[in-house]
Parts: structure tokens; C-alpha cells; sequence
């Protein structure tokens, strides 16, 4: 009988053990969809460190609920073509069960048919109001942690009236970013000072000149114009501007009027260039925690709040999957990453400081480094923005937009 009961209680040690073992070596695979070429260069290559830091930070503090999240990578070229195939090498072959980092409008519509059929999160940092709810969203599992075009445009009518200014005009590159910028404007505008803009112009990619284009907007005398604009479309509008030798101002958003614009164009063409961009939760302890550590990887932390985006994409889905285990659904991560990203549990800045409240059993709001989340019902976050004039060469803050 003894005998027995040895036996008995080695095979439940191995079975144990071998529980164990199993739940320490399990894996939860993200993958990383960053534009680490085209467009959106400036900021994927900081992007991809933030999610590596991120995950190094979870897998450091013991992993999620004993799983090791593992990342795979692709670069998303800031093309949707590019970012289709990388999304399905990324879900077919890695095995992702989250895409992160995406940054794009293009990229994210044309992605999202393919996270939603696989019951795969989209965390992205992408504009365009088709993201927010149905049909594009309805299974709730995208995640926005950029502002909308509409609150990108609500702001830029608040710059453009506390400025001054009262004859706009918009010229937006003909993609769901361009047009969504101008438009959420452009309806802005009408709603706060009850008038429409002036002229409104929209231009194809990959031109040499814009000169055509550039000319009807100016025609309508415009005192400032506002774009949904790229880098490089930028250049040749603003170098195109320039040597018409027409007064006019520019309101232009922080993807293109950016340091590489000043370098691109000078001190002279860029001075007085209003750049609007999303600013990072700056006095919230989960920044101070990213920038040390940030500063560290190489991440440019102050002109690239993108990259801190894709940290906070990887820091709650590093606490959804603590909450819930690695084997979870994609809708249930979804409604976790929802539910930790709200108001109403106790608030963490940290991985290692969610997953203690959650062993504890408690529940937990995450306050990011990007913002605070505070997801609404379209998983959709409301940022604040800043207001940066070039001068003599250099972006400088002048004030902050709250919506």
C-alpha cells in the first residue's frame, strides 16, 4: 500500500512538474507591423525598440501568467500592399495572435479584414474614422491610440481660431489620412465659426509638382492652409509655395512638418510652419518609466510619440494576457485590453505593477505613456495636442490643445 502511495504521489510530482514546466515554457506570439521604410520611417524604426523594450520589460518581470511573449516582425513599407503581406506572414506562419505598431490609415484598412478573420487584435496608430465602428470594427477587436482625423481636425481648428486666422483653405493627399485630416477641418470649422473654407483642393501621391494644385488653393487668398499631407508631398508643395512668393500660413500635421522637413527645406522656407502633433501623457509616472528607459534604447522620446504608442500597445496586451492567460480568445484579449485601458480599477504604470494587482485579484486601469487611454466605445483614445512653430530652424512648442 505504501509502495502504491510513493508511486501515487511521484506521478502527481511529474504531472506537477510537468504543468509546470509547461505553463513556464509557453510562448504568446505579437507581431510587429512598423514602417520601418516609406513614409512613415521617420518613426518605425523607434517604434520597433519601443515594442522590443516592452516585451523585454514583460518577459523580464516573469512573462504573462507564466507565458514568454515572443515577437515576430515585419516592415509594412507604410504601404498597404506591403502591410497585407506582412500581417498574413505574420498571422500564418509566426503565429501572432496580436498585430501591433501599424501606423497608417492605408495600412490599417487594408489589414483589419484579415485581424478580424483570424479573431486577431489590431493595435494600430492610424487616423481614419472607418476604424472606429462597423462594419470595419464591429468585432471591437482594432485598438486606436492615435487620435481620429476628426479630433486631428477639431484641433486644427482651435489653432487656426486661436490664431487668428479666417480665410483657411486644405490640400489633402488623395488616402483615407489626407482626406480624413482635411475633412474633419473642414467640419470643424463650419461648426465653430459657422463658415466653409475657401478653397479645398485634393492631390494624387507620387507627383513631381504640385504647382497645378497649389495654384487654385491660392487663388482663393487664403490666410492660412491646412493640410493632410506626407513628408515628401510636403516638400514640393511647400518648395513649390515658396517660389510663388504668395503670403499665406501653414498648418500642417507633425508626420510632415517635422526636423526632417527643416532639413530638407531650410530654416527660410519652414519659418512659421504650425506643426500639430499628439502629445505624449508627459506627467503621468508610465512616461517618466518609458522616456529613462527609451532614452536608453536610442528612441527619439520627444519627437517621436509614436514610439510610445507602440509601447503602451505591448505593455496591455502583456496585462490583458496576464489577466486572462495565454490560450484566451481574440475576443475576450479584446475586451480585457478594453477593460484595462478604462477608467474605474485601480490605477498602474507599469507592467510589473499591473501584474501584482492582478495576482491579487484586483482590477486594474492602465495609464499610458502616450496618453491615458481611457478607450470609448469604439476602442478609441482622445490625446492632446500640440502646437510647435518653426523658428529660425527649430520646432518649438508654444501650447498645448485639449479636446
Amino acid at each position: 500500500m505504501n509502495h502504491v502511495l510513493r508511486l501515487s504521489a511521484c506521478a502527481l510530482a511529474l504531472a506537477s512538474f510537468s504543468w509546470s514546466a509547461q505553463a513556464q515554457n509557453s510562448t504568446f506570439s505579437v507581431g510587429a507591423l512598423t514602417p520601418v521604410t516609406g513614409a512613415g520611417a521617420p518613426y518605425g524604426g523607434g517604434m520597433s525598440k519601443a515594442i522590443e523594450m516592452a516585451l523585454a520589460e514583460i518577459n523580464t518581470a516573469g512573462g504573462a501568467k507564466g507565458a514568454k511573449l515572443v515577437l515576430a516582425s515585419e516592415d509594412s513599407q507604410s504601404a498597404p500592399q506591403a502591410a497585407v503581406l506582412g500581417a498574413k506572414k505574420l498571422i500564418s506562419v509566426s503565429g501572432a495572435r496580436a498585430v501591433i505598431g501599424v501606423w497608417s490609415s492605408g495600412e490599417s484598412l487594408a489589414v483589419i479584414p484579415l485581424t478580424n478573420e483570424a479573431n486577431v487584435l489590431l493595435m494600430h496608430a492610424s487616423g481614419a474614422p472607418a476604424l472606429s465602428g462597423a462594419p470595419v470594427n464591429e468585432k471591437k477587436l482594432g485598438f486606436r491610440f492615435q487620435a481620429t482625423n476628426g479630433r486631428f481636425g477639431r484641433a486644427f481648428a482651435e489653432i487656426a481660431k486661436r490664431q487668428g486666422y479666417t480665410k483657411p483653405a486644405t490640400m489633402a493627399f488623395n488616402n483615407a489620412s489626407g482626406l480624413g485630416n482635411t475633412e474633419g477641418f473642414a467640419a470643424a470649422w463650419k461648426a465653430t465659426q459657422g463658415k466653409d473654407v475657401v478653397a479645398s483642393v485634393v492631390y494624387e501621391p507620387n507627383r513631381p509638382s504640385y504647382r497645378s494644385e497649389l495654384q487654385s488653393v491660392l487663388r482663393a487668398k487664403p490666410d492660412v492652409i491646412v493640410t493632410g499631407s506626407y513628408l515628401a508631398d510636403t516638400t514640393i508643395i511647400l518648395r513649390e509655395w515658396y517660389q510663388s512668393g504668395v503670403d499665406t500660413k501653414w498648418i500642417i500635421p507633425g508626420w510632415a512638418a517635422n526636423s526632417d522637413l527643416i532639413k530638407a527645406l531650410g530654416p527660410q522656407v519652414t519659418e512659421g510652419i504650425i506643426s500639430v502633433e499628439t502629445v505624449s501623457n508627459e506627467t503621468a509616472p508610465s512616461f517618466k518609466h518609458y522616456a529613462d528607459a527609451a532614452q536608453k534604447a536610442g528612441i527619439n522620446v520627444q519627437g517621436n510619440a509614436y514610439a510610445a504608442m507602440a509601447y503602451d500597445q505591448a505593455i496591455i496586451l502583456g496585462l490583458a494576457v496576464q489577466a486572462l492567460g495565454p490560450n484566451a480568445s481574440g475576443p475576450d484579449l479584446a475586451k480585457k485590453v478594453h477593460e484595462i485601458g478604462s477608467a474605474g480599477g485601480t490605477q498602474v504604470y507599469t507592467f510589473a505593477e499591473g501584474k501584482k494587482k492582478l495576482e491579487a485579484g484586483g482590477r486594474i486601469s492602465y495609464i499610458g505613456a502616450s496618453s491615458a487611454l481611457n478607450f470609448d466605445e469604439f476602442n478609441d483614445v482622445t490625446p492632446d495636442f500640440a502646437a510647435s512653430f518653426i523658428e529660425k530652424g527649430q520646432l518649438v512648442r508654444k501650447y498645448v490643445v485639449k479636446l
